[in-house]
């Protein structure tokens, strides 16, 4: 059995965790509300430019943009979002789960752009070829900071080294729930109906469906690029809120029963002196 001097020491290291994961989950949850507003704020523009993008392409065909029909013979590529740093709860190791199994399922030649270090190690581990790795943009993504990776998966794309560009990231659905999405941004798919009902090409576009195309398409891979970083910052800052306040509450219940058993241990110590005393005196 333990004695007092090292339950109380793990009694006082337990309660140092305590207070650091405590402080983590308000950081976290600070930081949660930043995220999620910025991410709720974004789906409108984001959602609506997908609904343009596919209408334009059920009005034209790949002969008007390239970026409208699929490669010959290139390779699909997964552009993976993770996060940098751990104590994130299972939101990581969901994600990788979730994108093994997609390349599994999906034989074929694939390569990988990482977005976070997780990622980045997960992949190396697995032998998936990995042609680039961005850090992740910080606990406030700003436009300008996907715009490189935009211009190197495009531009693979219009060179033919990828037939299909997908974005493996983690969908922020509530605080409790984020849940492992695939996107595909390129070759845009056309819709054929919009939300109201109208399909795509029956509407018209000034001064034409292609002028509009050749102004959209710029901003269009950033801007889901975009989305769903924000989405992944959310997701990430809600998962480790959430692991957070269960370590709190683990730690917790760790320090009452070590207390407990403290208690014990202290209350046998002088139960047992009390019985050597009274022998000692019945001796004498």
């Amino acid at each position: 059995m333990a004695s007092q001097r090292d339950i109380r020491r793990r009694i006082g290291s337990v309660k140092n965790i305590k207070q650091i994961t405590r402080a983590m989950q308000f950081v976290a949850a600070s930081k949660l509300k930043r995220a999620q507003d910025a991410t709720l704020a974004s789906r409108p523009y984001s959602e609506k430019l997908d609904e343009v993008l596919a209408d334009l392409a059920a009005v034209l065909g790949g002969d008007d943009h390239p970026l409208l029909s699929e490669p010959v013979g290139g390779k699909r590529l997964i552009v993976l979002i993770t996060t940098d740093r751990p104590l994130a709860g299972p939101l990581n190791t969901n994600i990788v789960r979730f994108v093994a199994r997609d390349i599994i399922d999906n034989p074929g030649d694939v390569s990988v752009i990482t977005v976070g270090r997780k990622g980045r190690d997960a992949m190396r581990r697995t032998g998936v070829p990995l042609d680039a790795h961005f850090a992740t943009f910080g606990d406030r993504p700003k436009f300008a900071d996907v715009l490189p990776l935009a211009r190197l998966v495009t531009d693979g794309f219009l060179d033919g080294t990828y037939s299909r560009v997908d974005i493996v990231y983690s969908l922020w659905v509530s605080t409790l729930v984020q849940r492992p999405t695939t996107l595909t941004i390129m070759p845009i798919q056309p819709a054929s109906d919009t939300e109201s009902g109208i399909p795509g090409n029956q509407f018209i576009f000034e001064p034409s469906a292609a002028v509009v195309l050749e102004q959209l398409l710029p901003r269009y891979v950033a801007t889901r690029l975009f989305q769903t970083v924000l989405e992944a910052k959310a997701s990430e800052e809600s998962s480790r809120m959430v692991a957070m306040k269960n370590a709190t509450e683990n730690a917790q219940e760790l320090i009452e029963d070590l207390t407990l058993s403290y208690n014990k241990v202290r209350q046998s110590n002088i139960t047992r002196e009390m019985i050597e005393i009274a022998s000692g005196a019945n001796a004498r």
